[in-house]
């Protein structure tokens, strides 16, 4: 009987192995309609790039209505610290006042978040949209300087197959919750181990900036020819030097490509999705080697995004004041799952608030990011951990208190 036990409980672990392999809720999915009408519905792929929920969308905002919140003399002392940050305290300044909304200035901030946070996408224009949150919030944002708004949308439709939409011909996208399996999808997640010389960091990975799934390709040259290599056949790439990079394939076959950004140092980094941190940018001398291994799962569903909540914790002040509600961080970000931007060398984070227990300046470059996994980050050279930061607006019980960056000893979030 023992055996008998033993044999089912091996049975049972290798299809719950396989169930989770199956599972394919990680990738975006949802309904495009077209200007007239058309819809498609399936997987989405945004351009050639992002494909899973925790992927990023980015965009510009299209005002900062936060700064309605500060008095005349501390948008004046906001203004001067930016302009002295920016420009240095010596230089000598020709304007007396600013217009908040001028392209100089970075009042109006980034949009920033994963795909999962989004309910829909409206169009205004080839360079204007609205986005809903899960929530029902509607913010409006436009395109200049990123390419997430413009892009090609592919769509998996389950009729049809692929189809490629121009951002011109859509009218609206709705993003919908993707099932538990897919009869079509762009492959494969791209999961495994990075060495670098910041340590080993295991999660999803995209490959120069874009190849995320096991159908993409890895191109290079070898001494006889070019070679385009599907990702699902490599076992891992080990960078050597500057210029080429020694690939392994499952079969045991190694190769010394060069000759391509994918394989030397026009690579545009090595982007690692960790549970519980966020985002890892390696750039290419930092860059050891990644061995690719099965998932356990094509990452969080669109379910677990469900809960659009505000930042809540406490500032603490130097003269010892603390101030406790709801946080607005660097005058733009008040939802847990808007993100925080550092660097440690070159490598950058993008860690989503969700995920992070305290900011604690040290320096006027620098700050102590504390996880609530329990690591510590010290991050620099990023307006959110800098003298750069435009400050944090509290909304206590009576008020909403303003706290600018260098009165502050420590950010607590709940």
């Amino acid at each position: 009987m023992k055996g008998q036990f033993k044999s089912i409980a091996v049975v049972l672990t290798t299809i719950f192995s396989l169930s989770l392999l199956a599972q394919d809720s990680g990738f975006i999915y949802g309904k495009v309609t077209t200007e007239d009408g058309d819809e498609y519905e399936g997987p989405i792929r945004w351009g050639k790039e992002e494909v899973y929920w925790t992927d990023m969308f980015n965009a510009s905002k299209d005002e900062n209505r936060n700064l309605d919140y500060l008095s005349n003399r501390e948008l004046e002392s906001l203004e001067d610290r930016y302009y002295n940050s920016r420009y240095g305290s010596g230089v000598i300044r020709f304007m007396n006042s600013w217009d908040f909304d001028d392209d100089d200035n970075d009042f109006v901030h980034e949009f920033a978040c994963e795909f999962g946070n989004l309910k829909s996408i409206s169009l205004r224009s080839r360079s204007r949209a609205y986005i809903e949150l899960r929530n029902g919030e509607e913010i409006e944002i436009e395109g200049s300087g990123y390419n997430d708004i413009g892009a090609k949308i592919r769509v998996l439709d389950k009729d049809l197959g692929l189809v490629a939409l121009s951002w011109s011909r859509i009218d609206e996208i709705e993003f919908m919750r993707t099932p538990s399996q897919l009869e079509e999808k762009f492959g494969e997640p791209l999961y495994g181990t990075v060495e670098s010389d910041l340590g080993r960091f295991t999660g999803f990975v995209q490959w120069d900036h874009d190849e995320r799934v096991g159908t993409d390709v890895l191109d290079g040259d070898t001494r006889d020819g070019d070679v385009s290599i599907p990702f699902r056949k490599i076992e891992s790439i080990e960078r050597d030097g500057y210029s080429s990079s020694i690939v392994k394939l499952k079969s045991g076959r190694e190769l010394d490509l060069r000759g391509s950004n994918d394989v030397n140092d026009d690579n545009k980094g090595i982007i690692v999705t960790v549970a519980g941190l966020g985002r890892i940018d390696l750039e290419w001398e930092d860059f050891d080697k990644v061995t690719f291994q099965d998932p356990p799962n094509s990452g969080m569903d669109y379910n677990s995004f469900s809960s659009v909540e505000k930042i809540r914790g406490q500032v603490e002040v130097d003269n010892g004041d603390i101030h406790r509600g709801e946080l607005i961080y660097d005058l733009d970000e008040e939802y847990s799952f808007e993100v925080l931007n550092g660097e440690d060398n070159d490598t950058k984070y993008v860690i989503p608030f969700r995920n992070i227990r305290s900011i604690e300046p040290r320096s006027s470059d620098r700050a102590n990011v504390e996880l609530k996994n329990g690591d510590t980050i010290a991050l620099e050279d990023a307006q959110d951990v800098s003298e750069r930061n435009q400050g944090v607006l509290v909304r206590t019980s009576n008020d909403m208190v303003y706290i600018p960056w260098d009165r502050i000893r420590k950010v607590s979030i709940q």
